[in-house]
Order: structure tokens, then C-alpha cells, then sequence
């Protein structure tokens, strides 16, 4: 259950604007709940429409307590049902309006239904190609393109990584800025960087005899991610000299 802030500084700046919240006072919020939660990743919830929340004159935004509840709603029906943006919002709309909104499933796709996945070990949340055509608001052609590019890569049995969606509604929203695929295939080769970068200091974990300590591995590499994504996102603000509310 989310907990809004009961003191300290995020308290004062909440109380000051009449019980609303800047984002960082919501980042903290939900990292009670949500640890990898980022800036980044609120302000893509609130392009994708999942959150509306109010602007000062100056254009910052500032969130209600129902925008955090809201949020929460997202992150945790993505955390624990591996659902695309498209049909949390749907599943959120028909709540709102008063239906009966069982919570729906994805899994691996098998003649147009989706099949829950069975198996030991966690598994990677996996959707279909319709899925993430409809989730991301693309056609084929657009797909094929980014698949050339590598920016979206299906899984061996052609279902997709349910991030694929995130990854595909990005560069939607980039190409609205005249940035093209091709351009942002320096962008994939840094992340793979990134990326080889925490595997190699996880990889000892993976391969260690102790069962408990493989696990953690897993764990490890979220928050490695979570530094990499952050110091990345830090970087670039340095480099174009511009501070994000």
C-alpha cells in the first residue's frame, strides 16, 4: 500500500501546494514499493496517458495523492501481471466508470488467445506481435524497420519481451522530433554496453554453486540497472545543459 510522505522535506513542499506532490516527492513515494521506479519512467506514464497531473504556471508538475494511487495501479499490475500500457489503462478506465474489470492475463500467444506462462524459474513477461502493434500504436512496416535496427528484437519463439512495448512507444514519440531509427542505433549500441558492463559484474553470482546466492544475482543486476539507468539519464542532462522538473 502506498504511503504518502508524513514529514521531512517532501511533506512541507506537498502541504505548501495544498496536499499536491512534485515528482520527486512522488519518486520517493513509490520507491517504498517500487526501488527501480525512475523520474523517467513517471514522466513516460504520463505521456502514454496512464496519469494526468496538474502544471503550475511554470509548467512543473504536481500530483495529487489519487495520481499517486494511480501510479501505483500501474507499476504493480506491470510488476506482478506483466501487463502492456494499453490494456492497464483500459483495465484503470473501466474501473473509474464503475464496471466490472476482471484483471486480464498475457502470456504466450497460441491461435489469437493468451496462454498463462508455466514455469519453475521467473519469467521474462512475454506478449505477442498484434499485442505490441496495438499497445504502441505502430503498423508493420514501422515495426520491420526497428527490427532491422535492432531497437526491438523478438524472442526465439517470436513473442516479445513485454518492454518491447516501452521501447517501441519511445521511439514513436522521438520520431515525432524528426529522430529516425537509423539514428538511434547508437543509442541500442551504448545500452548493450551498459548492459555487458553489469552482466560481467553479476556473472560470478550466476555461476556460483550456492542456489541463494544465484538468486540474488537477479537481484544485483535490477539494481545495477536502476544505477545505470540513473547515471545515464544524469549524463545526458550534463551534456545538453538542461535540468527535468
Amino acid at each position: 500500500m502506498l504511503r504518502t510522505p508524513r514529514g521531512g522535506a517532501g511533506h512541507g513542499t506537498a502541504a505548501a501546494d495544498g496536499g499536491l506532490m512534485s515528482i520527486g516527492t512522488v519518486l520517493n513515494v513509490l520507491r517504498d514499493e517500487f526501488p527501480e521506479v525512475t523520474i523517467s519512467k513517471i514522466r513516460f506514464l504520463e505521456a502514454e496517458g496512464l496519469v494526468e497531473p496538474q502544471r503550475t504556471p511554470s509548467g512543473y508538475r504536481k500530483f495529487s495523492a489519487g495520481d499517486v494511487e494511480r501510479l501505483g495501479h500501474v507499476l504493480r499490475m506491470q510488476r506482478d501481471h506483466y501487463l502492456p500500457l494499453k490494456v492497464i489503462r483500459e483495465h484503470l478506465d473501466a474501473m473509474e466508470r464503475g464496471e466490472a474489470a476482471p484483471l486480464p492475463t498475457v502470456g504466450r500467444q497460441r491461435d489469437g488467445e493468451a496462454v498463462p506462462e508455466v514455469s519453475e524459474a521467473p519469467t521474462v513477461a512475454r506478449i505477442g506481435r498484434s499485442e505490441l502493434l496495438a499497445a504502441s500504436g505502430i503498423d508493420e512496416r514501422d515495426l520491420e524497420e526497428w527490427e532491422s535496427y535492432g531497437l526491438v528484437v523478438p524472442l526465439d519463439d517470436g513473442v516479445y519481451d513485454a518492454e518491447a512495448a516501452t521501447v517501441a512507444a519511445l521511439v514513436a514519440e522521438l520520431g515525432r522530433f524528426g529522430i529516425e531509427p537509423r539514428h538511434l542505433r547508437v543509442m541500442k549500441a551504448a545500452a548493450d554496453r551498459e548492459a555487458g558492463l553489469v552482466d560481467q559484474v553479476v556473472a560470478p553470482l550466476k555461476r556460483h554453486r550456492n542456489p541463494q546466492t544465484r538468486a540474488h544475482a537477479q537481484a544485483r543486476t535490477k539494481e545495477l540497472a536502476d544505477l545505470t539507468v540513473r547515471l545515464h539519464a544524469a549524463l545526458v542532462q550534463t551534456a545538453l545543459g538542461v535540468r527535468l522538473p
